[in-house]
């Protein structure tokens, strides 16, 4: 067996060990590179590190700082409250609302799970007190994460456009960013219109519900919540205690009462409108004046932390450590397979099939499939340099081969076995957990089996770039 096919094995078993035992990807990733680089590369730890990507880590760290920050202080929770105050009773606006929300938490900088795990909770509670299907709204937040996941300065956007810039690809941020928008708000409008998104609409609006005694309990670690999460890490035995249409019946209480609560009821603090400062000096700094993401981030957090160090305190135990540690070990893998030549060797590989297209679409469906059951951003990590020989020939253009990849590989994690599935299943309440969990599984394999097709002939085919 030759040493590329090799490191391509272990990077195989890397992603079926973290799938099937759950290991962490990132400390296997690092094992790996230490295990390939020294036994099979002849690397010594240097030439292992020297794939590290030291200015992506900073950037991870950075902007999830940030972001902690802001959901420690309540600025996210009042973010949350003033974008569902806009429906203003219309029903059918909620699940857009919530698509809208989590794409815009996306954007400046937070983790997808992150974000899906903030807006989840509420969107969830939502769908049962009016009877919207919990699969369209649990869609609607997914999609609308990975819709401004690709911003330039998202995480998922940093990591890919870091990559193109390092391998020296044509790339565009602009153009990657509505990509992603585009095919997930398309793939949105499917599921509203599929899953009762009319019948929404012709039952017209609602009366707000009042304030009630329950109203303080509104905030993100409140009862309410924290009762269904329970239900969902007990397993999905558990779910007996709901009922099979959980979607069609009113939410408890207590839950109806944190859906409906108003802005009002998270206070606009000095602390709130500091970091809404900052969030808004983030965007301007990074797109107005082209300062870097993570330094910018980071000093933001610093002043924050500064000011108000109580928060701050919370706040960094809150970093997306695991992401981080994903993202890193994952590159500093990619990086031995460069070091040894099994990038070059792969790409030859795969454009020797003699039929470009078809090796891209190839790819793309790799890259939806292994995400289904892994981590997105392990999988761009790990494709998109591996695809690095084959663009390099220039009979498939870079800019739609790699946004093709970017979406195939992201869109998926709507199934229930990835994070943001699995958040979305165990945030709903009073439903049939188990058949929750089909309809997850069922949709996932849809989105699996179609959507690396179509974004493959929509941005592949025309050879963008």
């Amino acid at each position: 067996m030759s040493p590329e096919l090799l490191s391509v094995l272990v990077l195989a078993v890397v992603f079926v060990i973290a799938t099937t035992r759950s290991v962490n990807m990132g400390a296997l990733a690092f094992a790996a590179a230490f295990g390939v680089g020294t036994l099979v590369a002849d690397l010594d730890a240097d030439g292992v590190f020297a794939g590290f990507p030291g200015d992506l880590f900073v950037v991870l760290v950075g902007v999830t700082y940030l972001f902690a920050l802001a959901r420690a202080n309540g600025t996210t929770d009042w973010l949350v409250h003033a974008a569902v105050r806009m429906v203003r009773g219309r029903v059918a606006l909620i699940p857009w609302v919530m698509f809208a929300l989590t794409g815009a938490l996306t954007a400046i900088g937070a983790v997808s799970p992150a974000a899906v795990a903030i807006v989840a909770p509420i969107a969830l509670s939502f769908a049962a007190r009016y009877g919207i299907s919990p699969l369209l709204m649990g869609a609607m937040v997914v999609h609308g994460a990975q819709a401004g996941g690709f911003s330039p300065i998202s995480i998922y956007g940093s990591i890919v456009n870091g990559i193109v810039e390092r391998e020296k690809l044509p790339g565009s941020e602009i153009t990657l960013f509505l990509a992603s928008l585009l095919a997930n708000l398309a793939i949105a409008a499917v599921v509203f219109a599929v899953c009762g998104g009319p019948r929404l609409w012709r039952q017209g609006t609602v009366a707000e519900t009042a304030a009630s005694p329950a109203k303080g309990d509104e905030e993100p670690g409140g009862s309410t919540d924290s009762g269904t999460g329970g239900g969902g890490t007990g397993g999905l035995g558990t779910a007996g205690t709901g009922t099979g249409g959980g979607g069609t019946r009113t939410a408890p209480a207590p839950t109806a009462t944190r859906a409906d609560a108003p802005a009002a009821g998270v206070p606009l603090t000095a602390p709130v409108i500091a970091t809404l400062v900052c969030l808004v000096a983030l965007v301007v700094a990074v797109l107005g004046f082209d300062l870097d993401a993570g330094l910018t981030a980071i000093t933001l957090a610093v002043v924050l932390s500064t000011v108000w160090p109580d928060v701050s305190r919370r706040a960094v135990t809150e970093i997306a450590w695991p992401t981080v540690l994903l993202i890193c070990s994952v590159l500093t893998y990619v990086g031995v397979l460069d070091e040894m030549g099994t990038i070059t060797w792969a790409g030859e590989g795969v454009g020797g099939i003699g039929v470009p297209l078809l090796a891209a679409v190839l790819l793309c469906y790799i890259g939806a499939i292994v995400s289904a059951f892994a981590s997105s951003v392990g999988i761009m990590g790990a494709l998109i340099p591996l695809a690095v020989p084959f663009l390099a020939q220039g009979e498939i253009g870079a800019v739609g081969m790699v946004a093709a990849l970017a979406v195939s590989a992201t869109v998926v994690d709507v199934s229930p076995f990835s994070t943001n599935g699995a958040l979305v299943l165990a945030a709903a309440p009073d439903v049939d957990r188990e058949r929750f969990f089909r309809q997850l599984m069922a949709y996932g394999g849809i989105v699996v089996a179609a959507v690396p097709a179509v974004v493959w002939l929509v941005m592949v085919v025309p050879g963008w770039g």
